[in-house]
């Protein structure tokens, strides 16, 4: 160790020694503690005019990123920016030394430990080289690789080698399903979007220039089909824009070809498939698609099934008719006087009176969903198509949606025992009206906790219910009579039916039976007509 350094330490820390030789110091009472002796040395130090050229002098090389000064030659500046009593006194300051000099260990690991710190973090920056980062973000869509956009073009060449002039609307379905990938029942749909001045015409470099150059060869089939069927300048589908595609499905599947020659069946059955796509897949229920949700729903799959099956009742996701002529069966029979609205005492018939008043009461004041219909006090429709889906398939998220609005009365977003017990008081008047043994509500609510599992005891959320299997029965329970009914005694045929056919809904296997009864009940009601072509077929149903 220096002993040197630590005498001269000793002697410099001195406090009479400091007072005699400061003169701005020696008024004051005497120093004792070394920690103030060095903050009044630092800020006198601070205060020199040469250290503050000293300080600019090292900003300035950081700055510019050269080298900085070698120690010997800070120490130099440090030593001459020192105040003049220092230097003039036989006692050395107590500073780093010189290179030259055989130090210390302590000072030499000092001087290796300060000397990278010299070094400006900026000169490392600017001495790098930056890095490239690819563009990620393309505001028309990214384009489509050399190797696929050549390729791409070569199918175009393929196709329109044979049309020189362009391809007519008839023509252009080979473009859409080999070329685009995309459902057929689209073609005209796309069609329409190159050529928008309808020309009747659209040519290879019109093609070119909006599947290409427009990028949409590298979007996802969702954003292909919601980019084709929306309109200009709209960020959603409605329900209008699905008119087009549906007008395809009906003049082009051979599933279909039947309905060829009724306009009115036609109209009804698309309209029933647009308003089921929204049921399933505009969750917001703002008749407002967006793409996510387009994304989210299992729409595409169904279109694209439709080029690969012939029998469109095999469809069973939107497009079949059997499905369709179920709800419609159902519509009509409500109507009895067909004008094509339906008032509550109409609604009450449904299911043979299953239903409470109270909660038919319910479902006209809109609670579950505002009704299109411009009639007060019915229901249109498309209203009845989102009741009877909703009611026959209390599984699905849109119907558990659709009846927690309706049981939770004040609309706090939570199933309370009160009113649970609302709806069920008019179930158990109705259950001693047939004679049927009633069941205590105290009862009933045991049951419906031990179904659902929530998380809070004394109410139910709507989260709470989506996670149960159970959750349809709790609806049933409240007001539905035969359901519930019918839930109580457990008909092992159905149980059966239902572990048989485990990829089918709720709402499938209604659509089943109930299209089997009215298929059977038309069959006789021909059979005693006396119509000629009964007595020669069958009376099973022709599916």
């Amino acid at each position: 160790m220096d002993i040197d350094g630590v005498d001269d330490a000793r002697i410099l820390l001195d406090p009479e020694l400091l007072q005699q030789q400061l003169p701005g110091l020696s008024s004051s009472p005497p120093l004792k503690a070394s920690s103030l002796i060095a903050h009044e040395l630092f800020s006198q130090w601070l205060s020199l005019p040469a250290t503050a050229t000293l300080v600019k002098s090292l900003i300035d090389d950081a700055k510019s990123a050269t080298p900085a000064n070698n120690v010997s030659n800070i120490n130099v500046s440090a030593a001459s920016a020192l105040p003049s009593v220092f230097l003039s006194s036989t006692t050395p300051p107590l500073s780093p030394r010189s290179s030259s000099s055989s130090g210390s260990p302590r000072f030499s690991r000092q001087r290796t430990t300060t000397s990278p710190s010299l070094q400006s973090p900026l000169g490392s920056l600017k001495e790098s080289k930056p890095e490239l980062i690819p563009q990620f973000y393309y505001q028309h869509g990214r384009p489509p690789a050399k190797e696929l956009k050549e390729q791409c073009i070569s199918m175009v060449d393929q196709v329109f080698s044979n049309y020189i002039d362009g391809l007519r609307v008839d023509e252009f379905k080979s473009i859409t399903k080999e070329v685009c990938k995309l459902p057929s029942i689209l073609s005209p749909a796309l069609f329409t979007k190159i050529d928008p001045n309808s020309t009747g015409i659209v040519t290879r470099d019109a093609f070119i220039k909006y599947w290409i150059d427009g990028n949409m060869l590298t979007m996802d089939t969702a954003s292909q089909i919601y980019h084709i069927l929306r309109q200009q300048g709209s960020n959603y589908l409605r329900q209008d824009d699905f008119k087009p595609v549906l007008d395809e499905l009906l003049g082009t599947h051979p599933g279909l070809e039947f309905l060829r020659n009724s306009s009115e069946f036609q109209g009804r059955y698309a309209e029933t498939v647009i308003y089921r796509i929204f049921y399933y897949i505009n969750r917001s229920g703002t008749g407002r698609l967006t793409l996510r949700e387009l994304k989210r729903g299992n729409l595409i799959a169904a279109m694209q099934q439709l080029d690969e099956e012939d029998d469109i009742n095999k469809i069973i996701r939107y497009f079949s008719y059997e499905h369709f002529y179920v709800i419609y069966c159902k519509f009509w029979e409500l109507d009895g006087d067909h004008d094509c609205f339906i008032d509550k005492d109409n609604l009450i018939k449904y299911g043979n009176h299953a239903l409470t008043y109270r909660i038919v009461d319910r479902i006209f004041s809109q609670v579950p969903r505002k009704f299109t219909s411009k009639v007060e006090g019915k229901m249109s429709y498309e209203d009845f198509v989102y009741f009877i889906l909703a009611e026959e398939d209390k599984s699905s998220e849109p119907s558990l949606e659709y009846w927690f609005k309706c049981i939770d009365l004040d609309g706090n977003g939570v199933i309370t025992r009160n009113e649970m017990h609302f709806f069920f008081e008019e179930q158990l008047h109705r259950m001693e009206c047939i004679t049927q043994e009633p069941v205590l509500f105290k009862d009933i609510l045991c049951q419906i906790i031990d179904m659902i599992g929530p998380e809070e005891e004394n109410c139910i959320t709507l989260q709470d219910l989506k996670g149960s299997k159970l959750s349809g029965n709790v609806f049933n329970i409240l007001f539905n009579l035969n359901k519930f009914m019918a839930f109580e005694t457990r008909d092992p045929f159905l149980i059966r039916q239902e572990r048989e056919e485990p990829n089918l809904t709720e709402w499938d296997r209604f659509a089943q039976r109930e299209y089997l009864r009215l298929s059977m009940e038309e069959d006789v009601e021909e059979v005693s007509n006396g119509s000629p072509d009964v007595w020669e077929e069958p009376l099973e149903p022709q599916f």
